[in-house]
């Protein structure tokens, strides 16, 4: 996690758009989105998120955002896993 990813994930929970076709990067759960909750809402400081925010699993996603992006996956089968 970083400032920038920070201040993109306020962006977007506050409804403002971006081009990005693709954005990869540090998945935020539950607790971490009440922690920006509170820095949003003025509870706590910047310091303070940065401070509580520490993954204990740390997860990535990949979110695809245009039909563009999608036009570049291609579904070459699966494997079951038992």
């Amino acid at each position: 996690m970083t400032e920038e990813w920070l201040d993109f994930i306020i962006d977007c929970r506050s409804g403002k758009s971006h081009n990005y076709d693709i954005v990869i990067g540090a998945m935020a759960d539950d607790q971490i989105y009440n922690y920006i909750s509170d820095y949003i809402e003025g509870v706590i400081t910047r310091d303070q998120f940065w401070s509580l925010a520490k993954f204990k699993y740390p997860t990535h996603q990949i979110n695809f955002c245009t039909e563009k992006a999608l036009k570049c996956l291609e579904y070459r089968g699966f494997e079951e896993v038992v």
